[in-house]
């Protein structure tokens, strides 16, 4: 593999939603990762080619991973913060043609569905905790969700 293909591959991966991704063969091993404290970038390999592409691509993967944490800490929460009960896709409509069900500004009662989160294939209705106002969405239409991530905010 040359470096040019493991451009392409890195720039493929930052680009997906994919939060892991490894390949290896006879000539060595790649790993790209997005999930914090973890190595980014791992190469071995008896090609003399290897060694190159290994410390060229740790600093790109490391600067991407590093800039979300920045502007998190920098923004001011306001509201109460809806987590993720489980691992999952998270769908802010019940369906793609349907409207969502909050919006920044919307108005919401305890326990009034405000996303859906699917995890083995099976929905799970993700319910207000209290009466508010959404002040903030923090994930998008399909985003794969961790536990404990925070979805949304309620004021």
């Amino acid at each position: 593999m040359n470096i040019s293909e493991v451009k392409d591959l890195m720039n493929q991966f930052n680009g997906s939603t994919l939060r892991e991704f490894s390949w290896k063969n006879a000539d060595g091993e790649l790993s790209f990762s997005k999930n914090e404290g973890q190595a980014l970038v791992g190469a071995q390999s008896a090609a003399p080619t290897a060694p190159a592409f290994t410390a060229q691509q740790a600093t790109p993967v490391a600067e991407s991973t590093e800039a979300p944490v920045a502007s998190e800490a920098a923004v001011e929460a306001e509201g109460e913060a809806v987590t993720s009960p489980l691992v999952g896709v998270a769908y802010l409509k019940p369906s793609p043609d349907k409207a969502e069900f909050a919006k920044v500004g919307d108005s919401v009662k305890k326990g009034q569905t405000l996303l859906i989160i699917e995890a083995m294939k099976v929905m799970n209705e993700i319910p207000a905790p209290k009466d508010g106002v959404i002040t903030e969405i923090m994930v998008s239409g399909e985003d794969v969700v961790e536990f404990g991530q925070d979805l949304m905010r309620i004021k």
